[in-house]
């Protein structure tokens, strides 16, 4: 087994809230600079810009966890993250399907943009990213699972956006992978006031907007290799594999 330093929630340029130095190129250098092996890619309700991250930190020996950051019809944030292109592609059509097209007005919300490699401009992305989908929760964690993902309720300590916020309580028989905590509390604090079993997995990331604040929450992995499902089993706590925050 191995420690693997982990943050699995950052945006990209594509995010309207994501700085423009938030490009593939950036977030790739400055995972490098903080030794943190697995990143996760979690644009707001798109997996468009995960690919060419993907392919920058494979040459720099950095694993990629490819999703999204979606947002369900309670206004819940989720991280969704996928073994592969084919379910990401799948996942964004359903993401399609199910979110409503509103403009983006780039004064209020920022720019939408997929660049490349060299950081070239691909397309700008028209449809506004923060708008919620028409399914709710339980709809959107079926989906996820079907197609092999982890689900991931996003961090469950702030005051909006949570699923204490929105809800209030975790559902009965609901199918998580774990639960996500800010760089702003402990796994001890959080279990504690939202009454979380320890067989719940906690992971805490940075939630990224901005080159510097990438790896100010991290996860340590214990694994025997770094691959999705070696993610997927430390998650679970099986055969030695396990996750841990400070």
């Amino acid at each position: 087994m191995k420690r693997v330093r982990a943050d699995l929630h950052i945006h990209t340029v594509l995010s309207p809230c994501g700085d423009l130095d938030m490009s593939p190129a950036r977030i790739v250098e400055e995972a490098v600079k903080k030794g943190i092996g697995i990143i996760g890619i979690t644009d707001h309700n798109s997996l468009k810009q995960a690919g060419v991250v993907e392919a920058l930190a494979a040459r720099q020996g950095i694993f990629v966890l490819g999703g999204a950051e979606v947002t369900t019809k309670e206004e819940i944030h989720c991280l969704a993250f996928f073994p592969d292109q084919n379910t990401r592609t799948e996942f964004q059509t359903y993401i399609d399907n199910n979110q409503p097209f509103i403009r983006n007005k780039e004064h209020l919300f920022g720019y939408q943009v997929v660049v490349d490699e060299r950081e070239n401009i691909l397309f700008h992305e028209e449809k506004l990213l923060l708008t919620a989908l028409s399914r709710n929760i339980h709809e959107i964690e079926t989906e996820v699972h079907r197609l092999g993902g982890i689900f991931i309720p996003a961090h469950i300590d702030k005051a909006v956006n949570s699923i204490f916020s929105q809800l209030g309580f975790i559902p009965e028989h609901f199918s998580i992978d774990a639960l996500e905590i800010s760089c702003f509390t402990t796994a001890v604090s959080a279990r504690e006031k939202f009454n979380i079993s320890d067989n719940i997995a906690l992971v805490k990331n940075s939630d990224a907007h901005y080159p510097g604040d990438i790896g100010k929450g991290l996860t340590d992995f214990m694994l025997s290799e770094i691959s999705f499902e070696e993610i997927k089993l430390a998650l679970a706590g099986k055969e030695g594999r396990t996750v841990s925050t400070g």
